[in-house]
């Protein structure tokens, strides 16, 4: 049985580190644990995620209706997109949001963490894309980010932040860790005159190595048709090959008859 309690305290630590590192300020930010198919625990709106206590945390059900919350208290205005996380993603256990300063500066600028720079982030994150622009506690980032929530373990949210999710609070915690070290590695190599990628073929086994491993939740290595044909894989592709590889393939064919026919 769940011991509400602790997970409350768990919360409250996890908001600490958020708000240490820097990657919350003020009252932002938002983190829910499902508890129970149809009971989630979640941060109040308003506070400040560096200072809270059990007290503050409440209970919503799956429509995000008030189940339990202590007098001053109520549920993000962001817990839509939390359970819209929860409703397609049922090996999801926590979600957290946050706004790190590198990858909310790529969110910002419109530039997706696409780049393969490093083994760890090819791993355990593969691509980030970024959910098109939603008013904030509306159905619009649900929306945008719905298209996303088969795919992909975090996403940039444009203009705002990023999300992260995963099948415990800890490991939600860690994807948007690894999420903001991944694009402040990437800012800052770009300022040194550019990353230098690693190649196909070394992206296609480190996408091997994670089928290996049986690592959970979604990711490129999953749903790359290139990758798992063991052509060179799509990692910056966005999730835009997830369908087939079979256009791409005859984009190729109908490219290379035309350049033999103008005698290239």
């Amino acid at each position: 049985m769940v011991n509400e309690y602790e997970v409350k305290k768990q919360i409250c630590e996890i908001g600490k580190r958020i708000y240490n590192k820097g990657m919350v300020a003020a009252n932002d930010g938002n983190i829910s644990v499902k508890i129970s198919e149809n009971e989630f625990l979640c941060t109040p709106t308003g506070v400040s995620k560096g200072f809270m206590t059990p007290e503050y945390i409440c209970k919503v059900d799956a429509t995000g209706k008030v189940i339990q919350a202590n007098p001053g208290f109520k549920p993000s205005s962001e817990i839509k997109m939390h359970m819209r996380v929860y409703r397609e993603r049922p090996d999801v256990n926590s979600v957290v949001h946050a706004h790190p300063l590198y990858a909310t500066s790529f969110a910002i600028a419109g530039i997706p963490l696409t780049e393969p720079i490093m083994p760890e982030a090819v791993i355990a994150l593969g691509c980030v894309p970024i959910a098109e622009y939603g008013t904030p506690s509306t159905e619009e980032i649900p929306d945008a980010v719905s298209k996303y929530l088969q795919h992909y373990d975090a996403v940039l949210l444009a203009n705002h932040g990023a999300l992260s999710f995963s099948d415990s609070l800890l490991n939600a915690y860690y994807k948007m860790e690894s999420l903001e070290f991944y694009a402040q590695l990437l800012y800052q190599s770009k300022m040194l005159g550019g990353p230098k990628k690693l190649t196909d073929a070394q992206v296609s086994k480190l996408y091997e190595i994670r089928r290996k491993f049986g690592l959970k939740g979604k990711h490129p290595a999953d749903l790359c048709p290139n990758a798992k044909e063991g052509k060179p894989s799509c990692h910056g592709c966005g999730g835009s090959c997830s369908s087939s590889g079979a256009d791409k393939d005859l984009v190729e064919k109908v490219t290379k008859l035309v350049l033999e026919q103008l005698g290239k």
